[in-house]
């Protein structure tokens, strides 16, 4: 009885390698792709730090390292966050654009 069932798992893994392999619908041939060797090589450079860092999974001494660690990234973030909201907010041309709207708005 195994060697039935090997057999039929063994047939149906053929029949759904050939529906998979087999070639239905052929695209036509594109255009060659034409590939510059400045975006490769800019590509390549872009990506060459994330090959040089410490990686993810980094070990640390202690679990008080990984939380101070966290803490530090965590309160640099909200720093920068920070920052982007007030000179989001304190955008001194739009001050500005309000201020001579307002004006010839007075005049009219």
């Amino acid at each position: 009885m195994a060697r039935s069932g090997a057999v039929l798992l063994a047939a149906c893994a053929v029949v759904a390698a050939l529906c998979c392999i087999s070639t239905a619908f052929v695209a036509p041939p594109r255009a060659g792709l034409e590939i510059d060797a400045r975006v490769g090589a800019a590509t390549f450079a872009g990506l060459l730090p994330l090959a040089v860092m410490q990686p993810a999974h980094a070990v640390y001494d202690s679990v008080v390292a990984m939380l101070q660690s966290w803490l530090f990234g965590g309160t640099v973030m909200i720093v920068i966050y920070g920052l982007a909201l007030l000179a989001a907010i304190a955008n001194p041309l739009t001050i500005r654009r309000k201020e001579v709207e307002a004006q010839v708005k007075g005049q009219q």
